[in-house]
């Protein structure tokens, strides 16, 4: 009991020394430009231009369904320290909490130390050091996602998914997700909040809100080149390679079929009857969801970590030495080693494609891993279903 008052103490003070640097980066440095597109957003909110305001800085516009700018209200109110310094502690309290529950529900019993030492970690780690730099709000889309599908028997399971899916529409794939494992009430419940996210923006912005379902969603040129090298996704890998903008329909062909492989896996290794395997279960859905989306930034893939400590925790044939590799390659900003920016992406050579795509490249290697994982698994089931017949 005493270590885990301690645990707690030791999350908290980590939370509140990070809050206390990012309010001085916020205070003394131009950080947090995302955070400060929230502001911006939630300023303009009420205003009728929420999709013509833009922040100086790269001329960024608010790309959020406008359910996400009422959200981030109470940001528009407090200064940019004070704002950085409670949202960063957050995203780490957050982040702690995602730890927490992907090893609970892999059976681990662990000593309380392992969560914030686990925390401090991660916080190295480049999608989670950007997450926090840029003041995104990646961190609490998955900890909201986790929290539904890793217990999807409760009754209410699916609504944190949904309004996640109102702030930033990508996490709607969980929707196949908690289908494709046979949880049809909370893939309901997922759709009919999200719903609901919809039918507030309407009520409280309702220009917005036709602006943004009619035109704003279907303009990709508002979020950035797809071939930037922070993009990793199949889209943009696509296009790195083949030095253009790659085709619509070549895009949905090889993300949708990355897209469902993910969830062959999910559903495989979901059904296994190793608890273990769960959080890795949602950890492939977790993959097929970032890849499957045309613009997946380097800060999108926070869920390296949940998918680390499930991969460890698996038991499954060398996947704690892939969980050591993906360590290496989320720390080591590999991704950024060659040339980026004013499309120079397109001429990257073999080296410089192999680093600069290494994400997508990890995540479709996990995703095969990940079938043929859950192959295994479902067989070795099934043997032990027959045994005890």
């Amino acid at each position: 009991m005493e270590s885990s008052r301690s645990a707690r103490r030791l999350v908290l003070a980590l939370a509140v020394g990070v809050g206390l640097w990012c309010a001085l980066l916020a205070w003394r440095w131009d950080w947090f430009i995302d955070l400060r597109v929230y502001e911006l957003g939630a300023s303009a909110l009420f205003g009728g231009d929420l999709y013509d305001v833009r922040f100086h800085v790269a001329d960024l516009p608010f790309t959020y369904p406008p359910f996400a700018a009422v959200l981030m209200l109470p940001v528009a109110v407090l200064p940019l320290w004070l704002t950085a310094a409670l949202w960063s502690a957050a995203c780490v309290l957050v982040l702690a909490w995602a730890i927490h529950a992907t090893l609970e529900a892999g059976g681990s019993t662990y000593p309380a130390m392992v969560v914030p030492v686990l925390t401090a970690v991660a916080l190295l780690s480049q999608p989670v050091w950007s997450t926090l730099s840029y003041g995104q709000v990646n961190l609490f889309l998955m900890a909201a996602i986790l929290a539904d599908v890793l217990r999807p028997e409760r009754r209410h399971a699916g609504w944190l998914v949904g309004i996640a899916a109102g702030i930033k529409l990508t996490p709607l794939f969980f929707v196949a997700f908690l289908l494709v494992v046979g949880q049809r009430r909370a893939a309901g419940v997922a759709v009919g909040s999200f719903a609901a996210t919809v039918l507030v923006g309407a009520a409280l912005a309702p220009t917005a809100s036709v602006a943004y379902w009619t035109e704003i969603l279907w303009d990709p040129s508002r979020i950035g080149g797809v071939e930037y090298a922070g993009n990793q996704s199949v889209l943009g890998t696509l296009s790195r390679l083949l030095g253009h903008e790659a085709s619509t329909s070549l895009w949905f062909v090889v993300a949708g079929s990355v897209a469902a492989l993910s969830l062959v896996a999910a559903a495989l290794l979901w059904r296994s009857t190793s608890p273990a395997a769960r959080p890795l279960a949602v950890g492939m859905a977790a993959l097929g969801m970032v890849l499957a989306s045309p613009i997946s930034w380097d800060h999108h893939w926070v869920w390296f970590v949940p998918i680390v400590l499930a991969l460890w925790l698996s038991g499954l044939p060398r996947a704690r030495v892939v969980a050591g590799a993906v360590v290496v390659i989320a720390a080591s900003r590999a991704i950024w080693w060659a040339p980026f920016r004013n499309g120079v992406e397109y001429d990257w050579n073999l080296w410089q494609g192999l680093s600069g795509n290494l994400y997508v490249l990890t995540a479709v290697g996990l995703v095969l891993l990940g079938v043929g994982w859950g192959g295994r698994v479902q067989h070795v089931s099934n043997e032990e279903h027959l045994l005890h017949k």
